[in-house]
């Protein structure tokens, strides 16, 4: 008798977990405000809206997985090179996150340092260019790095497509937002 997979069973239920901590903990000890927040008798995003939403395509995804395709005949089985392939995602969204966070204080650093000026990144990351260095960077390194990851290869089509997907997002989420910061502006 060949017994099946429960992989999707086993990532689902990991997903559901996950999604669940991230409801119950992360959102209401990390953000400030609630989903929409009335400000002056004006509505605008909340700080909780964004990772809501993100836990509950979580919630979507994993419940898929544990509810419909727990049994699905084709299931992979768990391996090294399945692993292997998480690892260097899990490092492509690690160096992306840290390239995010860190490209717009270092060009301002080495602006003040090459013009001997007294530039502060806080006091500039709602001005362009430098509210847009490290969300263009990081985000173009995540997108070709996992592109190239999933195709096996580094291509000029993968870091032109994430290029253009970046830019697309920032004219979605900055362009028509005047309070809104790209991450990572609003910690730093």
């Amino acid at each position: 008798m060949v017994r099946s997979s429960r992989s999707n069973l086993i990532l689902g239920t990991l997903v559901l977990a996950f999604a669940a901590a991230v409801l119950a903990l992360w959102i209401p000890l990390d953000t400030q405000t609630g989903l929409i927040e009335k400000v002056r008798r004006q509505v605008v995003i909340g700080d909780a809206l964004a990772p809501t939403v993100a836990a509950l395509f979580l919630v979507l995804g994993g419940g898929l997985l544990v509810f419909i395709e727990r049994k699905a005949p084709n299931q992979p089985k768990p391996s090294m090179a399945g692993l292997t392939f998480i690892a260097r995602l899990l490092a492509i969204v690690f160096v992306s996150l840290l390239v995010m966070r860190f490209a717009g204080p270092v060009a301002v650093w080495t602006t003040n340092a090459f013009q001997g000026g007294d530039l502060e990144y806080r006091l500039l990351r709602d001005t362009a260019p430098w509210k847009y260095l490290g969300f263009f960077l990081g985000g173009t390194l995540m997108i070709s790095g996992m592109v190239s990851l999933a195709e096996g290869r580094v291509s000029r089509k993968a870091v032109l497509a994430a290029v253009f997907a970046v830019i697309v997002m920032i004219f979605i989420y900055d362009v028509p937002f005047d309070d809104l910061l790209l991450p990572p502006n609003g910690d730093v």
